[in-house]
């Protein structure tokens, strides 16, 4: 079972600003936040963004990504469109990813110090606005 996830970052007030929108829409909020970390969740802390603890620069591992399990296929796509407006840069736009699973709906991006996030569903249903 996996406690956290924490991914480095160089400018913490950059970072957050990039993804506290996001964070918003699969209903984590900002738990607990410093001076050199901000940590998110629903109840308990599950992600956070931290300034590497040795001091050193933070640098994103090649085949390292975060995914975060998105309630449907438009939360997806509002996740893509947020993070590449807030300055994220596109590894795959929204979509079915067949060689996963044949309801694997995700969408890739890199965000602000060039770490790889997700957004996926499984789920083929829309959701309805009111």
């Amino acid at each position: 079972m996996i406690h956290h996830v924490s991914l480095g970052t160089n400018d913490l007030k950059r970072a957050k600003g990039f993804y506290d929108p996001l964070m918003s829409l699969i209903g984590f909020r900002a738990l607990k936040v410093s001076d050199k970390a901000a940590h998110y969740g629903a109840s308990e802390i599950v992600f956070s963004l931290e300034t590497p603890a040795d001091g050193q620069r933070a640098t994103p591992g090649n085949g390292v990504h975060v995914a975060f399990l998105a309630p449907d296929r438009e939360t997806v796509r509002w996740f893509y469109e947020r993070a590449i407006a807030n300055g994220g840069i596109d590894e795959g736009a929204p979509g079915i990813r067949e060689n996963y699973n044949a309801n694997y709906y995700g969408a890739f991006v890199r965000d602000l110090d060039g770490n790889k996030i997700e957004a996926v569903t499984f789920t083929a249903k829309e959701r309805i606005n009111t």
